[in-house]
């Protein structure tokens, strides 16, 4: 969502832009943990890497020339942000699918996640069993 000038805006940014400035630092401590995780739990589980570039993008926007530099900076802020958590929520669907693929038991204020479609459906035993069961 765009959104337009107005007279306060400028007040708006002063109370808004120190925190959302603070919320890096716990965003990049757990991209680092994240990764780790990443680097040696898949390939134990011999799960196939997640691409990172596929899900992070942070110079593009910042080469645009309309923009001022506080606007290039928090463009590529927001692009590492959002790029970062899009690729954990990648880590996790595969994590989640070698550990469980169950999906969640019906329940209409829940949205379901798209990587669960392929999963066996609550309270289906035999669908589980015939998906994640060794056999004998």
């Amino acid at each position: 969502m765009i959104y337009l000038k107005n007279s306060h805006r400028m007040l708006k940014h002063m109370i808004v832009t120190p925190i959302i400035s603070t919320v890096v630092l716990p965003v990049l401590l757990l991209d680092i943990w994240a990764e780790i995780y990443h680097r040696i739990c898949f390939p134990l589980m011999r799960i196939p890497y997640v691409k990172r570039r596929d899900y992070i993008k942070i110079t593009d926007r910042a080469k645009l020339p309309y923009l001022s530099l506080f606007q290039k900076l928090y463009c590529m802020y927001c692009g590492y942000a959002n790029g970062v958590i899009h690729y954990w929520a990648k880590m996790g669907a595969e994590t989640e699918l070698y550990w469980c693929g169950i999906k969640h038991e019906k329940d209409r204020d829940l949205f379901p996640p798209k990587h669960q479609e392929a999963f066996s459906e609550y309270g289906d035993k035999n669908d589980f069993n015939q998906k994640y069961c060794q056999k004998n």
